[in-house]
C-alpha cells in the first residue's frame, strides 16, 4: 500500500510540475519554453522577460500558495469536524475577511487592494475565532458538529451583513467585485511575501497534526484512550486552519470548490491516513487551481476569467464523478 501511495505521489508532483510550467509559458501571449528559460536564467529585461517575471511568475507562486492552503485547510476541516462536507468556509474564514472588506470599503473609502489585504486577514481571523469560542462555550466544548453548525450560523450571518453593505452602498459592490469573485491576477506588489509565512507555518502545523487526526477520526473517547490530547489536537488544527486559509483568501479572495473537492480526490490514491491525505492535497490543491486557472486564460482569449469562477465549473463535474464512483464501489 505504501509503495502504490509512493508512486501516485510522484504522480501527483509531475503534475504539478507540468501545470506550473504551463502556468508561467501560457497567457495572452503564449511564450515559448525557452524563453521562459531564459527569463529565469538569464533576464535581459526585454518585455517577455519582464511579463514572465514581474507577472506570471509571481501569479503562479501565489497560486502554488493558495491551492496548497486551501487543499490542506479542506482536508483538516473537514477531520477535525468528522464531515466531508466541510470546507474552510464553514470555519467563518471567507465570511470575516468578505464582511471585514466590505467594512473598509463601506466606512473608511477602502480602494485599493492592497489596501483589502490586511482587513480580509483580519477578518478571517476574528470569523475563526468568534466561531471557535462560541462552539466552545458549549457544554463539552468544540466538538466537531459544534463548530460545523455554528459556523454555518456566523457565515449566514456575516454574508448577510455584508450583502447589506452591498445594496445600501453600490459603490462598494463595485470596488469589491474583482476581489469577491476569486482571483490571482493583478495582485499588488508584495502580495506573495505578504502571505507566504503564515500560509507555511499553518502548512507545517496541520501537517503535524496528521497522526493525532488519524486517532481522532475513531471518535473522541478511542482518541483519549489512545493518548490522544484531543483538546490541543483541534486547537492546533484551527490555527493551522486560519493562517493558511485566511492568508489565502486575503490575497486571492474566496474560491470554493478547491477545499471541498481535494481531500475527497487524494482519498482515492492515499486511503484515509490524513497523514497522505494532506500530503497529496498539498500537491493536487495548487495544480487543480493552477488548471482552473489556465483555462481561464484559454476559454475566451485574449481575454480572461477569474479562476474563482473556473473552480466551480471545472470542480463540480469532478465531484460529482467522485460521489458516484465511491457509490458504485461501495
Amino acid at each position: 500500500m505504501t509503495l502504490r501511495r509512493v508512486a501516485w505521489f510522484v504522480v501527483a508532483c509531475l503534475i504539478l510540475v507540468a501545470v506550473t510550467v504551463v502556468s508561467v509559458a501560457v497567457g495572452s501571449a503564449p511564450l515559448p519554453l525557452g524563453t521562459v528559460w531564459s527569463a529565469l536564467t538569464a533576464p535581459d529585461g526585454s518585455i517577455d522577460h519582464n511579463t514572465i517575471l514581474q507577472l506570471r511568475l509571481p501569479r503562479t507562486v501565489l497560486g502554488l500558495l493558495v491551492g496548497a492552503a486551501l487543499g490542506v485547510g479542506g482536508a483538516l476541516m473537514q477531520a477535525l469536524t468528522r464531515n466531508p462536507l466541510a470546507d474552510p468556509g464553514l470555519l467563518g474564514v471567507n465570511a470575516g475577511a468578505a464582511l471585514a472588506v466590505a467594512a473598509g470599503v463601506a466606512f473608511f473609502g477602502v480602494t485599493q487592494i492592497g489596501q483589502y489585504l490586511p482587513l480580509s486577514l483580519a477578518g478571517a481571523v476574528l470569523g475563526a475565532i468568534l466561531v471557535a469560542a462560541i462552539a466552545a462555550r458549549a457544554p463539552g466544548g468544540a466538538t466537531g458538529l459544534r463548530l460545523t453548525l455554528v459556523g454555518v450560523a456566523v457565515t449566514a450571518v456575516f454574508n448577510g451583513i455584508a450583502m447589506g453593505l452591498s445594496l445600501l452602498s453600490p459603490l462598494y459592490f463595485d470596488r469589491m467585485r474583482f476581489w469577491g469573485v476569486g482571483s490571482i491576477a493583478d495582485r499588488p506588489e508584495g502580495t506573495v511575501a505578504a502571505v507566504a509565512p503564515l500560509i507555511v507555518v499553518g502548512l507545517v502545523l496541520s501537517l503535524l497534526s496528521g497522526r493525532a487526526l488519524n486517532t481522532l477520526a475513531l471518535g473522541e473517547e478511542m482518541a483519549v484512550a489512545m493518548g490522544t490530547r484531543v483538546a490541543a489536537t483541534r486547537l492546533t488544527g484551527v490555527l493551522g486552519l486560519v493562517l493558511m486559509c485566511g492568508a489565502a483568501t486575503a490575497a486571492a479572495g474566496p474560491i470554493a470548490f478547491i477545499g471541498l473537492m481535494i481531500p475527497h480526490a487524494v482519498r482515492l490514491a492515499a486511503g484515509v491516513d490524513q497523514r497522505w491525505v494532506m500530503a497529496f492535497a498539498v500537491v493536487l490543491g495548487p495544480a487543480l487551481l493552477l488548471t482552473a486557472d489556465i483555462l481561464g486564460r484559454l476559454v475566451i482569449w485574449p481575454d480572461e476569467l477569474s479562476v474563482g469562477v473556473m473552480t466551480p465549473l471545472l470542480g463540480a463535474p469532478v465531484l460529482i464523478w467522485l460521489v458516484r464512483r465511491v457509490g458504485t464501489d461501495r
